[in-house]
């Protein structure tokens, strides 16, 4: 099936199957990718990084079980013409090297942005065959279609590993990102390779941001994670809004200047957790909208805001800022995917509201759905913390089918957020600061010496 172009990120779906383990050091150059891995395979030694998704999948054994959607459509081969102009583009020497593990919509026009961004940028695939039809087409037919696919691009399955690259990015769904971090580690990774996730959804079963995850595993100065609205289509086109967010000001820097180089602002953020949980509020404000539009305009408004409201409260309890919300990777997020007539998640929400059982909707858009996995979680995580979230909660049952939709739309209208906390003078204290004034020394003037 033909998959819809989606606002909403990098796609969460295409649960990994299980399979036997398989070698997974990366060959120097293979039959998949002769004519272009052959350059690579010459350079100079790559410099290395400067500084020292709503129960879990099936397991998964290296990491061609996480790449990403495997379906070809079947379409023939480009012209010699386009061929020829692939096979003359080679990678600037002593470049770093980036490699993308997801070869959806997202995951591949961001390896494009990596490769215009002057980085030696792989694009890994689920499977060698899928792998082989990206690179005789020179596009992404299924997922990124007419979008030409950089000659400077290596494309290989997941299963060659990432022992050679310096930032590894996770464009594949966040369940079971226990089994991605053992597969990057049974993949060679580097001590020095910084690891950037890309998706907007958050970890089962506790509701963790994938970045808190992989800071356990792998050191805070590693990790990283990229916001903010960025349609694939779009992004490598005209450009977009990216916030790329860590704690380590360096790769944060780095990442920025990668996008600025490829023609797209990014701003630098050193709140991970504010930009993950930003975008997950912003899926499931968005599934909230498109639940309640039919109902009302001021409903599906006041959904959106509620959950907001509710996920900074919690952002704020987690340690992330106000600004990550407010800005490019919260409230523009939601602003684009709300426009977008191709948003996964307002979709979802739609088809919720006409009687769709979530567990139908996947199939129904045609691929997985963040919010109505991350969603939950999110519930799940607030209700833990001491939040009160009844519009998220709601939204959880709504999903889980426990709440009908008349219901839901009451429970929106209904609530009343919480009251600002005012800030009281303490009793006494304009006669406290009057008698301080009597007491102040005033200067007597001259005549009255």
């Amino acid at each position: 099936m033909a998959q819809r172009e989606s606002q909403d990120g990098p796609e969460q779906g295409h649960s990994p199957a299980v399979h036997e383990s398989r070698a997974t050091l990366p060959p120097e150059a293979s039959p998949r990718t002769a004519g272009r891995g052959e350059s690579e395979a010459q350079t100079i030694p790559e410099p290395g990084f400067a500084r020292d998704g709503d129960s879990s999948g099936p397991g998964v054994q290296d990491l061609s079980e996480l790449a990403g959607p495997s379906e070809d459509d079947g379409s023939g081969q480009p012209g010699a013409a386009r061929r020829a102009m692939r096979s003359l583009s080679l990678p600037s020497p002593g470049a770093r090297r980036a490699t993308v593990i997801g070869a959806g919509s997202f995951g591949t026009a961001l390896a494009v942005l990596l490769a215009r961004g002057g980085l030696r940028a792989t694009l890994q695939t689920r499977t060698a065959e899928q792998a082989d039809r990206l690179q005789a087409d020179g596009e992404n037919r299924v997922y990124l279609p007419g979008v030409d696919l950089p000659g400077q691009l290596r494309i290989e399955s997941a299963a060659a590993g990432v022992a050679r690259a310096d930032y590894v990015f996770l464009a594949v769904p966040t369940r079971g990102l226990d089994e991605v971090i053992g597969a990057l580690t049974r993949g060679g990774l580097s001590e020095r390779a910084a690891v950037v996730s890309v998706a907007k959804g958050l970890v089962p079963p506790d509701g963790h941001a994938p970045t808190v995850i992989l800071a356990a595993a792998f050191g805070t100065h590693r990790v990283a994670c990229v916001g903010g609205p960025a349609h694939a289509h779009e992004m490598v086109r005209d450009g977009a809004g990216l916030v790329a967010a860590s704690a380590d000001e360096e790769l944060a820097r780095s990442l920025a200047q990668v996008f600025i180089r490829a023609g797209v602002v990014c701003e630098q953020s050193n709140d991970p957790i504010g930009v993950e949980l930003a975008g997950a509020a912003k899926n499931a404000a968005a599934l909230a909208a498109g639940a309640t539009e039919a109902i009302g305009l001021n409903a599906a408004g006041a959904a959106a805001g509620h959950i907001f409201a509710e996920v900074w409260r919690f952002a704020d309890a987690q340690g992330g800022r106000p600004e990550s919300l407010i800005g490019l990777a919260g409230a523009g997020d939601l602003v684009a995917t709300a426009l977008a007539p191709q948003s996964r998640n307002r979709r979802a929400g739609e088809l919720l509201a006409a009687g769709v059982p979530a567990a139908e909707i996947p199939e129904r858009v045609g691929q997985a759905v963040e919010a109505l996995q991350s969603v939950p979680l999110l519930s799940r995580a607030l209700t833990r913390a001491g939040i009160e979230a009844p519009v998220t909660g709601a939204l959880a049952r709504l999903i889980s089918g426990e709440l009908p939709l008349q219901d839901w739309v009451i429970l929106v209208r209904a609530t009343v957020p919480p009251p600002a906390r005012w800030r009281r003078p303490q009793p006494g204290v304009w006669r406290r600061g009057w008698e301080r004034l009597r007491r102040f020394p005033t200067r007597r003037p001259p005549s009255a010496r």
